[in-house]
């Protein structure tokens, strides 16, 4: 430490001597300012709320003497340093800052000069009581019987107001007694004396109290809070594990022959809960909060190796066994094989795509080696984005093969239509968007805003009642009931590939140009889920499915390049088809943006849905809609809710432990704002897929009526 505080005294001793030419006749004013960001303990703690780590230093070094040469340290708050600084280069004091000047570094004015700045720091700091305390009117209060005796100062007054207006109008008069007896000021020390030290009383009162004022915390509106977070929570728990025993008692009672595994955890199930420990953990440091996207992206991955392992381990038994795989069940070895590789590719992109957090931005990535490459192969990953985006989901509509063929062609193109407006807007408008001439970029933007929302729109409300039923001619009602389940997994696949495909779109037209080739790997990443949840059998807990999804799309959240700081959030896309400023419209568009990841796997719940097989469930319950609904929606909307609850509450409690950490405007606070944006986007997605699943369950019910009148 003795060695690098002396290297550091030549840096500064350098600086200074460097200044010195520029001062010499006037030519120029240098002050150098020293200062450190906090201090530390003796065993090099540095970010808690201790005298040692919060004290800190600030060294005035300048042309003209500043503070005393006793030796001894002159001692101020931090808040101060704004207002000293305003008005020593002569520019306003931040219309919020509470602090008052330091009156050492204005030893070298004249009396004048440092009663006019005294005057101006002391109109700031009313402006801000008048703001606090509406009964603020000095004009109604008589301060002829006031005394201060410089050691309590509110005590003894009727009210807070009262003391300030007394403070404020003691230093006012005695500025004015000053200013009027111009001849006698050359003999009246202890008068200037008088003036400065009114104004500092009040200026001190007022200061201190501004500073509580905002660092107060309302504890029993906290505590409140906290407890309806926390029953809320207790709640959703609840009943995510009363839906969790009522599936487990039914499928020991169906699987019960081929299968006693049931009541064992498995791997994967105790890794799902682990992962939510250990980010709960994380959450108090600043440190592992700055660089979360490590925890999710080596999380991610690792619980989709267990999968793999899994799968692997089933085929090893069954060879070990000699029980010979049909067909079906090899193919779907195949898939979800195939599926966790296309996972553990993509995200492996992904990662690599942003070196986001803190600490390593400046390493090589990339979207850095795109951007020096030049715009040219950026647009290039665009182009090609979009075309293999588009033919996957042309492809993958060919899956829904019960549907009619005129109708899903109507569904194609309206796929297509969309996709071609996408590449027409890229290669034509995107680099003219924000120019000067950009109206016919915004129109074409708002254009595309329209004919996503209406396709969306018209499928959602549409595919229910043009999806067939099948065997429609047999009279026999479990395969009556079957079919009706197959016409409800062929509505929800056609729906949610929609969702995910159009979603995917509109982020090929916000989300930055180095951003094309990651929205792609999010689309494959989801559809490779929905495929390995496909292959799964049901001895496989429905609950670790829809969590590793929610664990998906916070990895992706930060492949995109976010993190947990307010400056990595894409501005510039929020006003793409925004003619005026709007306010609203740009806050959801940014929201739209920056929730990109989360938002894609939530609406990917309504594809699957579609995968998992549900017409055991309709024959079971004797065509009891509310069990398949309880069955569909319990774990995808209950699963996200649950974990997000955590999370918020966990994060909440860190945050409220924290508030006089020395980063918690810098950490905390915005991960606290990044959890609450988190929250709205889980339940506008779990709204989003309730009420989806609802409607097409409430269509096919009513067609189904109708075809039995009919009959």
């Amino acid at each position: 430490m003795a060695p690098k505080l002396r290297e550091m005294d030549e840096v500064i001793k350098m600086i200074d001597l460097n200044s010195l030419p520029t001062n010499n006749n006037d030519q120029g004013r240098t002050l150098l300012l020293v200062v450190s960001d906090h201090g530390m303990t003796e065993n090099g703690n540095h970010g808690g709320s201790s005298f040692e780590e919060t004290d800190s230093l600030a060294l005035f070094i300048g042309p003209t003497k500043f503070g005393s040469t006793s030796g001894t340290p002159n001692k101020a708050n931090q808040v101060d340093l704004a207002s000293t600084l305003a008005l020593l280069f002569g520019v306003p004091i931040p219309k919020n800052n509470v602090g008052m000047l330091m009156p050492e570094t204005f030893k070298s004015l004249t009396v004048d000069q440092q009663l006019r700045l005294l005057e101006l720091n002391s109109w700031q700091l009313l402006r801000l009581l008048e703001a606090q305390l509406p009964g603020l009117v000095c004009e109604n209060f008589s301060c002829d019987n006031f005394r201060d005796d410089g050691s309590e100062r509110t005590r003894g007054y009727s009210n807070l107001e009262e003391t300030f207006c007394c403070l404020y109008m003691k230093a006012s008069d005695l500025h004015r007694s000053w200013k009027s007896g111009e001849e006698k000021r050359s003999a009246s020390g202890d008068n200037r004396h008088s003036v400065l030290m009114a104004y500092h009383n009040f200026l001190r009162t007022a200061s201190e109290w501004l500073s509580h004022r905002a660092t107060d915390k309302p504890v029993g509106q906290l505590i409140f809070g906290v407890a309806a977070m926390l029953v809320s929570c207790l709640i959703l728990l609840s009943l995510l594990f009363l839906l969790g025993k009522q599936v487990f008692s039914e499928q020991n009672q169906q699987f019960s022959s081929a299968n006693n595994d049931l009541s064992w955890w498995h791997l994967d199930e105790v890794f799902i809960l682990v992962v939510i420990v250990i980010v709960v953990i994380s959450m108090g440091s600043s440190s592992l909060v700055e660089e979360e996207q490590y925890i999710w992206h080596f999380m991610t991955s690792s619980l989709y190796l267990l999968s793999l392992r899994k799968v692997m381990q089933h085929i090893v038994t069954r060879t070990e066994q000699n029980t010979s795989a049909t067909l079906g069940l090899k193919t779907n070895d195949y898939i979800q094989i195939c599926s966790i590789f296309v996972i553990l590719i993509s995200g492996r992109f992904l990662r690599g795509w942003h070196q986001g957090g803190v600490n390593w931005t400046n390493l090589p990535d990339i979207s850095k080696w795109l951007e020096q490459v030049g715009s040219t192969y950026i647009k290039l990953f665009q182009l090609v984005s979009v075309i293999i985006l588009v033919n996957i989901s042309l492809v993958s509509l060919m899956w829904s093969r019960r549907s009619k063929k005129n109708f899903m062609t109507v569904v194609s193109l309206m796929h297509l239509f969309p996709g071609w407006l996408v590449l027409h807007y890229i290669t034509k408008y995107q680099d003219v968007a924000f120019s000067t001439g950009s109206y016919d970029a915004t129109l074409m933007a708002q254009i595309i805003y329209v004919v996503l929302g209406f396709c969306s729109t018209a499928i959602v409300v549409a595919v229910p009642w043009c999806i067939p039923f099948q065997n429609r001619t047999v009279s026999v009602p479990e395969v009556q009931r079957k079919a009706w389940g197959l016409c409800f997994r062929d509505s929800a696949y056609v729906i949610g590939l929609s969702y995910v495909y159009y979603w995917s779109l509109l982020q090929l037209l916000l989300q930055q140009p180095v951003n094309s080739m990651p929205v792609l790997f999010l689309f494959l990443q989801v559809l490779a889920c929905i495929w390995y949840s496909s292959g799964s059998n049901q001895h496989r807990r429905q609950w670790v499915e829809v969590a590793a999804l929610y664990y998906m799309g916070m990895a992706g959240h930060f492949g995109l390049g976010n993190t947990n700081t307010l400056a990595t959030i894409d501005v510039a896309g929020a006003f793409i088809g925004v003619l005026n400023h709007s306010t609203i419209l740009s806050g959801v568009l940014m929201f739209i943006i920056t929730y990109a990841s989360p938002m894609l796997y939530l609406l990917s719940m309504v594809m699957y849905n579609s995968v998992k097989d549900t017409s055991s469930f309709i024959i079971s319950e004797k065509g009891n809609i509310g069990s398949l609904l309880k069955r569909t929606l319990g774990f995808p909307c209950l699963v996200p809710l649950g974990l997000n609850s955590i999370l918020l509450i966990a994060y909440t409690i860190v945050l409220l432990l924290m508030r006089n950490h020395l980063f918690v405007w810098s950490v905390f606070s915005p991960k606290f704002l990044y959890i609450c944006a988190t929250t709205v986007c889980v339940c506008v997605g779990v709204s989003v897929v309730a009420s989806t699943m609802i409607y097409i369950s409430l269509v096919l019910t009513y067609r189904e009526k109708l075809h039995t009148h009919t009959d």
